[in-house]
């Protein structure tokens, strides 16, 4: 295999997952948010309430960027939005019982590809894919910091 044609075949992964990401997520329950909308969710979490920074960080975008798509999902009661007790100047952002319903619905896609990607590999296969994407992953987080 040529690294061109590794090339193609990530570039289509991408795509295809996102393609599929979008039609397995965005249904009639959560028919008013957007893939991005829905990775802010997933970057919020169910965990304590997140500064906006941190949740900038996270997804590499700017506190602005982030501000106006909180403000869309503040309107559709995906999130909650509060300034710190301490510190007027931070914001945190929690989810809603909606957001935690589409954060939930979010994960449920990705665990049941994830399964159903690993049902067709052996022990070895599964541990070098493992490997591999951690390897992805690391690369990608060294090259952000």
């Amino acid at each position: 295999m040529t690294k061109e044609q590794l090339n193609d075949i990530v570039v289509s992964l991408f795509h295809e997952i996102s393609y599929q990401e979008e039609k397995a997520v965005i249904t009639e329950e959560f028919k008013d948010i957007s893939n991005k909308e829905l990775h802010i969710i997933d970057a919020i979490g169910t965990g304590s309430p997140k500064n906006m920074s941190s949740i900038a960080k996270a997804l590499n975008i700017t506190v602005g960027t982030l501000t106006i798509a909180i403000n869309s999902l503040l309107k559709k009661g995906y999130v909650i939005r509060k300034r710190g007790e301490q510190d007027r100047r931070i914001v945190y952002i929690s989810l809603s019982d909606k957001g935690k319903e589409a954060y939930a619905h979010h994960r449920k896609f990705h665990r049941d590809m994830l399964e159903d990607v690993l049902s067709r590999l052996n022990d070895d296969d599964e541990r070098l894919l493992i490997r591999i994407m951690e390897y992805f992953r690391n690369y990608y987080e060294t090259k952000n910091n």
